[in-house]
């Protein structure tokens, strides 16, 4: 009995059992446990215990970690790491300060809903101003998150895929770049790697969550996964895409451009959403700086003159470009 929040003898279930109990947010069939009881917690950890011991897992997602018991929560992680000690634990946080859950000896990361909600809206609302304003709330100069890695995402199951929320097919390709460099750690829902439709109905996730027969023929959008490849590629081997700081350099509604730096290194993110190639002078903000190599339009170099960057970014797209500086 004690292994179960809200027991109460006096009162019915909803399900016409002759007890009643407490349900998650108010779910009679997700029963929720009493996560301070010892034996609750033995019998949780000895089934995180058989997924690392027998499958090697190196992380956990906390499903509605934001009414989670958090003393529950910093005892998982301390289980957790002395089984490894890189082990990985991110928390589903819609609302809230996402501080209240990243901090040593808890979790490492959380669901970034504020730039998912801004990722897609500001390429439906040609309004780069909106994404722009979260991420110098979160990491610019005063960020209240600089230093921790969200965890990023446009689409999971439980909102609708990116490819039926957004209005505009071609903003696929600016709204990803955006997505492997900006910080933190991005992520792809699968199937969306296709750009694969799928809106939430009434009282049914099912639409978005289907069953997937691979390998996926005539996916609706060919070329989106070897983008997503190619990103991933890209992050890996600039650093300052992984732990960089950031830096806004230029903002309209349909041309984006932000800094990462990283030790001696920075990249430049110029991200347009235009249905036309432009050409922009982007103020680095920083002097010594020569040229730019682009790692996602390979064989394109871009001059610095007078600290702007002489960029130009094809329609719906964007450049990664790698800054190098003045020899002495």
């Amino acid at each position: 009995r004690d292994w179960f929040c809200g027991i109460d003898f006096g009162r019915s279930s909803p399900y016409g059992d002759a007890f009643s109990y407490e349900g998650w947010n108010g779910y009679y069939d997700l029963v929720k446990l009493n996560l301070s009881h010892p034996d609750v917690r033995a019998h949780l950890f000895a089934a995180v215990a058989m997924w690392i011991e027998e499958f090697d897992l190196d992380g956990l997602r906390l499903d509605a970690a934001d009414v989670m018991d958090r003393d529950f929560q910093r005892a998982l992680a301390d289980f957790c790491r002395q089984k490894k000690a890189d082990f990985w634990l991110m928390g589903e946080v819609i609302h809230g300060d996402y501080r209240n859950w990243i901090h040593e000896g808890q979790l490492d990361a959380t669901t970034n809903y504020e730039c998912f909600k801004g990722l897609y809206s500001s390429h439906n609302d040609r309004n780069y101003f909106e994404i722009a304003y979260s991420l110098n709330r979160q990491f610019g100069a005063d960020g209240i998150y600089k230093g921790l890695l969200l965890y990023n995402f446009v689409d999971n199951h439980d909102v609708n895929r990116l490819a039926s929320t957004l209005i505009h097919a071609a903003h696929l390709y600016p709204l990803h770049v955006l997505l492997f460099t900006m910080p933190g750690i991005p992520s792809i829902y699968y199937g969306s790697e296709w750009g694969i439709a799928g809106s939430r109905q009434a009282n049914d996730d099912r639409p978005l969550r289907p069953a997937l027969q691979l390998p996926f023929s005539n996916p609706p959008h060919p070329d989106l996964a070897n983008v997503i490849g190619l990103l991933a590629r890209i992050r890996q081997n600039l650093p300052a895409l992984r732990y960089g700081d950031y830096t806004q350099l230029l903002i309209s509604h349909q041309q984006f451009a932000f800094m990462r730096t990283w030790q001696q290194h920075r990249v430049a993110i110029v991200v347009n959403a235009a249905c036309k190639e432009i050409h922009l002078s982007v103020p680095l903000q920083v002097e010594g700086i020569a040229s730019g190599q682009d790692w996602l339009n390979p064989g394109r170099f871009y001059n610095v003159e007078s600290a702007h960057l002489q960029v130009t970014v094809p329609a719906c797209w964007g450049c990664i470009i790698s800054l190098e500086p003045k020899q002495p």
